[in-house]
C-alpha cells in the first residue's frame, strides 16, 4: 500500500482565537511562568464523543518533528496552525487527535466541563518526541517520562486510544524484538 505524500505548502498563520466556540487559550502572565505554560480550556460544556474540530484547513504538512507538530502517519507530521496547539499532554486525556493524512479531527473522549483543561495523550500520535519531558499531569494513570510511543511498553499503551500508525509501529517494533 502506498501512503499518499502530503504537499509542503507555505506555513499557514492563524489569528487567535481560532476555535473560540470550543476552546480558549490561557497564557499565564506571571514573570516566573515557564515558556511552555500556556494551555487550552473548554469554552463551554463539551459532551463525550463530540468532534471539536476537523483540522484539514488549518494543518500544514511538515517533514520536521517539532513540539508544535502532530504525527499523522509513520513518516508524516503536520503543524496544527490553530489554538489546538495549546492542548497539553495528560496521561488521563480529555480528547483524542484522530489523525491520518486524509482525516484529521479532534474528538472528546469524555464530558469536558467549561473551563476544564483540554488535553491529549501525546504518545497516541507521536512515535518519537522532539522534546521528551517528565509528565506533570499528577493523574493516578501517570506514566512518567514522555518521549513517544516507541519507549512505552505495549501493555501500558493498550490502556489508551491510539492512532492507527502508532498501533502499526508498535506491532512492527514488537515483531522485530521477538
Amino acid at each position: 500500500m502506498t501512503v499518499p505524500q502530503l504537499e509542503t505548502p507555505q506555513p499557514i498563520t492563524w489569528s487567535q482565537p481560532s476555535h473560540a466556540d470550543v476552546l480558549h487559550v490561557v497564557t499565564p502572565t506571571s514573570a516566573d511562568a515557564e515558556s511552555f505554560s500556556s494551555y487550552a480550556v473548554a469554552a463551554r460544556f463539551i459532551p463525550a464523543n463530540t468532534i471539536l474540530s476537523i483540522l484539514h484547513d488549518s494543518a500544514t504538512p511538515t517533514s520536521t518533528v517539532a513540539y508544535s507538530s502532530v504525527q499523522v502517519s509513520e513518516k508524516q507530521s503536520i503543524e496544527l496552525n490553530s489554538d489546538f496547539l495549546f492542548c497539553n499532554h495528560s496521561c488521563d486525556p480529555s480528547v483524542v487527535f484522530d489523525m491520518t493524512p486524509e482525516h484529521m479531527e479532534v474528538r472528546s473522549l469524555r464530558d469536558i466541563q467549561k473551563g476544564e483543561m483540554i488535553t491529549f495523550f501525546y504518545p497516541s500520535t507521536e512515535w518519537s518526541m522532539a522534546q521528551p519531558f517528565d509528565c506533570l499531569c499528577k493523574s493516578g494513570k501517570c506514566i512518567g517520562r514522555i518521549s513517544g510511543a516507541k519507549d512505552i511498553k505495549k501493555d501500558v499503551l493498550e490502556r489508551y486510544w491510539l492512532t492507527e500508525h502508532i498501533r502499526r509501529l508498535k506491532k512492527k517494533q514488537e515483531s522485530e524484538q521477538s
